[in-house]
């Protein structure tokens, strides 16, 4: 019994003095040339895996949407009626902001230094395929087009982890813009895709339709980038301040590149 207990122990002490050793060779980069040689295999089969489970839904999502069809048919089409009219209201907000945008520097390849990179996998963050190796660094911006997707929060060599602006521990200074004027407050990410715009006066104009943009008040994110749109004003006689929620034009999942904004 006594020699089942003392092997026991050394192989616990054993497990203990090597994870210790992995511990400290990981805080002091030791590691990064293995992990980057097993990322550079793995990354790829990542990739491929994420982009097959996304085909895999949306067949099933298809399936499931056509049985239901000749049921709903009615409802899709009152639904496909107010998609149309919330297209055409977006076209038309978008066309106005862009003298806007060029006024406050609106995102280009003369202004920042741009590094295009693959999302390879999906779930509370966006996992994407550029790290250390590529010159990613921590709070790096992530963007698409003049929309902001969020910042890089973790870093390896191969792939970095991006947290998104709709994640619920995301704080971004906003204005709202239209033609009534701005109303500005703190964009906190709520779960799933809607954030809530917080803090702004009552004075301040805000309605449904109005595009949301980052003030640049946060170094590390440049002014101007899209957030979202709103979709509901919420205000209270006895509040101090009135709220909106806020929802991404567009859904992350469906981009196949993002970019990395650098120095």
């Amino acid at each position: 019994m006594l020699k089942l207990l003392l092997s026991d122990l050394k192989l616990f002490s054993i497990l203990i003095i090597a994870s210790a050793a992995l511990f400290f060779l990981d805080s002091f980069k030791f590691l990064n040339a293995p992990k980057s040689l097993f990322q550079t295999v793995t990354v790829p089969i990542q990739y491929g895996l994420y982009k097959s489970s996304l085909n895999l839904t949306g067949q099933f999502e298809f399936i499931l949407n056509a049985r239901k069809a000749s049921q709903e048919s009615k409802a899709l089409g009152e639904q496909l009626a107010l998609v149309l009219s919330e297209n055409s209201n977006l076209r038309k907000k978008l066309s106005e902001s862009q003298a806007f945008l060029s006024q406050e520097k609106a995102l280009s390849e003369e202004v920042f230094n741009l590094t295009p990179a693959r999302p390879i996998g999906f779930s509370r963050q966006l996992l994407i395929d550029k790290g250390s190796d590529d010159g990613v660094k921590l709070n790096q911006s992530v963007v698409f087009k003049d929309n902001f997707i969020g910042l890089i929060k973790e870093v390896d060599p191969k792939r970095s982890k991006v947290i998104l602006a709709s994640d619920p521990d995301s704080r971004i200074s906003a204005f709202s813009q239209s033609d009534a004027g701005r109303a500005k407050g703190i964009l906190s990410g709520q779960f799933g895709s809607e954030m809530l715009l917080d803090k702004i006066l009552h004075e301040e104009p805000i309605k449904i339709g109005d595009l949301v943009y980052s003030a640049g008040q946060e170094l590390e994110i440049p002014r101007g980038l899209i957030l979202g749109q709103v979709t509901e004003v919420i205000e209270k006689d006895n509040a101090v301040f009135k709220q909106a929620k806020v929802k991404s034009v567009f859904d992350v999942r469906d981009l196949d590149l993002v970019f990395i904004v650098g120095d």
